[in-house]
């Protein structure tokens, strides 16, 4: 149970460290606070490598008239019991009106540290809680959706180089795609992965065909060299793992 550590940032910039708080199912809060405008990672989805820390923020507003402490926004599935468990820093009150204050939030996810299992991998809904001073709390569903995705990753490579005009160019490369169990990236075999072009001088790329990737994640096909310009896999990713391309390769075409 790693996960469950919190880090919260409270009035005057001090810290505290909590785990394991229980939870109050969604639909059963007891009451007393209202969340509103309340946003997770713009909207887009959380993706997650091996290595690196991530730092998502996240923002929301509350309307209570409790005194309250450690409020914030969070991760679930089920019931907000099943929490996605990372550290988390909360901003002080900004105050709106009497009663109402907007907070800003980082929730941060660091794979070299915490056990994440790739089952977490996947759509979550948002929750946000208050506990009151004097015990008691509030709990709400906030009918938000954020999947949480694993990295990928592309490789490529374009040869001969340099290459005759009308001659085979061979591309290949490999996907993979982060295993947060091992802590390393492993074979995505499968994929349906796009070759992409842009010629010397163009500012972008046109997609000219799609391969999808053995059962090792390896790419392998071949075109004809017309012009000079840049070869790239791109892979637009799914529920559980994120988008990515491969850096890319220029082949001069004589």
């Amino acid at each position: 149970m790693g996960k469950k550590l919190w880090r919260a940032a409270l009035a005057g910039g001090a810290a505290a460290v909590f785990t394991g708080m229980a939870a109050v199912p969604a639909g059963a809060a007891e009451g007393g606070a209202s969340f509103t405008r309340v946003q997770v990672n713009g909207g887009k989805p959380i993706v997650i490598g091996v290595s690196n820390e991530v730092a998502v923020p996240a923002s929301f507003r509350m309307a209570t008239t409790h005194k309250w402490k450690w409020p914030a926004v969070f991760l679930y599935r089920g019931d907000t019991g099943d929490r996605l468990w990372h550290a988390i820093e909360t901003s002080d009150c900004i105050k709106v009106s009497s009663g109402v204050c907007d907070f800003n939030e980082t929730m941060y996810f660091d794979p070299s540290e915490w056990d994440m299992h790739n089952s977490e991998a996947g759509a979550w809904k948002v929750a946000a809680e208050v506990y009151f001073q004097g015990g008691g709390g509030d709990t709400d569903d906030e009918g938000l959706t954020v999947y949480v995705k694993r990295n990928s990753r592309l490789t490529v490579n374009a040869s001969p180089e340099p290459v005759t005009k009308g001659r085979t160019i061979t591309v290949t490369g490999k996907v993979t795609r982060a295993n947060w169990e091992t802590r390393k990236y492993a074979s995505y075999g499968g994929r349906l992965v796009s070759l992409q072009f842009k010629p010397t001088g163009a500012t972008s790329y046109t997609t000219v065909k799609k391969v999808y990737a053995n059962g090792s994640g390896d790419l392998k096909t071949t075109v004809k060299a017309s012009k000079t310009g840049t070869w790239r896999w791109a892979y637009y990713g799914n529920t559980t793992t994120g988008p990515s391309t491969s850096t890319g390769d220029n082949v001069v075409v004589k």
